[in-house]
């Protein structure tokens, strides 16, 4: 199964990026994703099987993840697959600290996944002609995370669907 870990938005987030998201496809073109699709990467796990899927949500349920807070105050583009999408301008250090425990925690269990240079975004558009590189987003959004997710992704031909297999346990201000 095709995994990864990530932190979610809650659904008035959701909203206010699909909104946005709205605004870039008509000005961008491509294909938007769909609002219940929002999601930050910590990690792209890919193909896994049931077994390390089980430790993983196990492990999920054993770590506390200290809360913190993303600005989505950047727009920008990767040009090779003509992704749009918004993040912060600055990485938060406790977002720098999370990625890290997280990739080092799936280093010790022995889990593939493929590191790379961490750049965090929420993906809005795939597949546009150009992009809003360096932008300002039409609004800074705020955002509270104290959870992470483990969701698998099912590829389609109407594009790729995602369901929630394990979290973190819930902090009251996530």
């Amino acid at each position: 199964m095709r995994l990864f870990l990530a932190l979610s938005p809650p659904n008035d987030l959701r909203r206010q990026l699909g909104a946005q998201a709205d605004r870039l496809h008509r000005v961008y073109g491509g294909r938007r994703i769909p609002e219940a699709n929002l999601h930050l990467t910590l990690a792209f796990l890919g193909e896994q099987s049931e077994e390390q899927a089980r430790a993983l949500s196990a492990w999920l349920g054993r770590m506390q993840v200290a809360p913190g807070n993303i600005s989505l105050d950047h727009l920008g583009h990767f040009r090779g697959p003509g992704i749009i999408w918004i993040g912060p301008q600055q990485t938060p250090e406790s977002l720098q600290w999370l990625q890290a425990e997280i990739s080092q925690g799936l280093n010790d269990m022995g889990i593939n996944h493929q590191p790379r240079h961490f750049r965090p975004h929420i993906t809005l558009l795939r597949k546009a002609s150009r992009g809003p590189a360096g932008s300002p987003p039409d609004k800074v959004r705020h955002w509270s995370y104290a959870r992470v997710e483990l969701i698998q992704s099912t590829l389609s031909a109407d594009g790729s669907h995602y369901r929630r297999l394990a979290s973190t346990p819930s902090n009251a201000s996530g």
